[in-house]
């Protein structure tokens, strides 16, 4: 009989630290998806911020205001457009 007590006393401080070992384990993932959670919400508060940032510097006013003063571009109008004619290409014969 005491042996009997000795090997279930075995079995039940094995069990105990398994226990104790799932516990800690679980406590550890629960803080590192907790972390993870609060990573993920910067990381989507910082999309949101560059997307808008993005869409700004996208604007059609400032995207011709960049091509008149950097690259001193203008609009084409009639006055300066040059109309080219290649009677090669048109099919007609000399």
């Amino acid at each position: 009989m005491t042996r009997l007590n000795i090997v279930l006393l075995v079995v039940l401080l094995g069990s105990c630290l398994v226990l104790v070992n799932t516990a800690y384990e679980s406590r550890r993932l629960f803080a590192a998806l907790d972390q993870a959670r609060v990573e993920q919400g910067r990381l989507e508060a910082e999309y949101k911020r560059l997307d808008a940032e993005r869409q700004a510097q996208g604007t059609n006013l400032r995207v011709e205001r960049t091509a008149r003063e950097r690259l001193q571009m203008r609009t084409a109008t009639p006055a300066v457009t040059a109309y080219v004619f290649d009677p090669a290409a048109s099919g007609a014969r000399p």
